[in-house]
């Protein structure tokens, strides 16, 4: 065993997994694969399941390392290293199309694991990630070997961690997917089915995996024991093409949101447009970051300007219309390099979990080389009331420079966000203010003036302490 400076931290996100335990040793992170999911390991390696996944792109790559200890060598098996994934994203920060895809490749994961005599024990919608646009398996450890007549172990849990928001989503509001947020373990069956319209009831599929699912775990709750039975491996194979089929049919149309035709309707020209493309991309020959968080990014038009330099490009509008075009987008486009999410600035997503640490907060995935903050101070000092020392105080937080535009009151959208409230901005919302409060965490690099739009275009690197 080598010797190593760093003794191995575990990661609070598997910490309930039996089967094994992620932890980091000198910053490169590890899973501990332990000796009771043994027989497991060996039958996913040795059977063509793992490889056959990988190549697909449908499973996260990992390699066997013989030097490396974990928290627990006494329960160890073996230690794997796991390919990295750049950012994690979590469930109630996903679109409709994302959430959907996500599920699609779980139900294909447990159609591919039949076929090699193994099943998916959990559909964790926490076990998907999103690499280069496409969804991703990331939880090694997830499989079992199938044993005949035993039914689908996940099958409560994909309903509630995918079947049940997506119907929400679909046929209620899109806003309810964030009813993950409130409920880390998925949607309950009970409440998807008090909030999901009536008729609902009149398509199969969800009556029967939401509705009539969730009235028998309410008689089995009552009567405190487990539901039992036998499925035959014939049955099993139906439930998923069903499940499969009730996911595709499953729909959203993002509407005419607010801000999502906002370039299409512009009160500027095309020249705005192209100016400000120009300038930024300069801007980000200068910093050249290895990680663009793009806030308040709209569909995603100029989060494009760093992904398809090769940038990971992390593209967030509280609009989930507007973050579903993005991601539609990219996936007919077959774009890598962006990850389009939905994140309230104003409330973004918090520690998470026991002791607040299974899910980790927005900030705590970052910092970011390089924030795009485009068209969106006056948004959060006009419509947020918050001061700019704050925005400065929260951008400084997450990350190391800034490209920020500035809107004057007089502009037309920023009128119109003044339109209906009393302005009580007076002698505040001004640019000499804003650079005040700025200077005091970020060094001025450049600025100019957007065409003749009266928007002033900022290029701010942090203030070596």
């Amino acid at each position: 065993m080598r010797n190593m400076s760093d003794a191995p931290q575990p990661l609070a996100a598997s910490f309930r997994d039996p089967s094994g335990q992620l932890f980091t040793r000198d910053g490169v992170l590890y899973r501990q694969v332990n000796e009771s999911y043994r027989e497991e390991y060996d039958q996913l390696m040795g059977s063509g399941l793992y490889g056959d996944l990988v190549r697909s792109g449908m499973l996260i790559s990992h390699r066997e390392v013989h030097d490396i200890a974990g928290p627990s060598p006494g329960r160890a098996y073996i230690t794997i290293q796991p390919e990295a994934v750049s950012f994690i994203s979590y469930p109630y920060e996903w679109c409709f199309g994302q959430l959907k895809d996500a599920a699609l490749l779980t139900l294909a994961l447990q159609k591919k694991a039949l076929s090699y005599g193994m099943s998916l024990k959990d559909a964790s919608a926490y076990n998907v990630q999103f690499v280069n646009g496409k969804p991703v398996f990331i939880d090694t450890l997830s499989f079992e070997k199938y044993r005949e007549g035993i039914p689908w172990v996940a099958y409560r849990q994909f309903c509630q961690h995918f079947l049940a928001p997506l119907a929400l989503m679909s046929f209620a509001d899109v806003r309810l997917g964030q009813l993950l947020r409130a409920n880390i373990d998925g949607i309950p069956l009970d409440l998807a089915s008090l909030l999901l319209p009536r008729k609902t009831y009149l398509r199969f599929s969800l009556l029967s995996h939401i509705h009539l699912h969730a009235k028998t775990q309410e008689r089995f709750a009552k009567k405190k024991t487990a539901v039992k039975g036998k499925m035959s491996r014939f049955s099993l194979q139906g439930l998923i093409d069903n499940l499969e089929a009730a996911v595709k049919k499953l729909d959203y149309q993002p509407s005419s949101a607010v801000w999502a035709d906002y370039y299409e309707e512009t009160v500027f020209s095309g020249d705005y447009l192209e100016q400000k493309k120009k300038l930024i991309d300069s801007y980000l020959e200068q910093v050249k970051p290895g990680r663009v968080w793009d806030l308040g990014a709209n569909t995603g038009l100029f989060s494009r300007l760093a992904s398809r330099k090769g940038i990971d490009t992390i593209s967030m509008d509280v609009d989930p219309a507007c973050v579903e075009r993005n991601y539609r987008e990219l996936t007919q486009k077959g774009e890598g390099n962006l990850l389009p999410l939905v994140v309230d600035l104003t409330n973004p997503s918090p520690g998470m979990g026991w002791n607040h640490e299974e899910r980790m907060s927005f900030l705590e995935r970052g910092p970011a080389d390089l924030i795009l903050a485009l068209a969106l101070l006056h948004h959060l000092v006009i419509s947020n009331n918050l001061p700019f020392s704050k925005v400065a105080e929260f951008f400084a937080r997450s990350a190391k420079a800034l490209i920020l535009e500035y809107i004057p009151k007089d502009d037309p959208r920023a009128k119109d966000l003044l339109a209906n409230r009393e302005d009580v901005f007076a002698g505040e919302y001004t640019q000499e203010n804003f650079e005040k409060e700025f200077a005091g965490r970020f060094a001025l690099q450049e600025k100019a003036e957007v065409g003749n739009s009266g928007r002033i275009l900022y290029l701010m690197t942090i203030n070596q302490q």
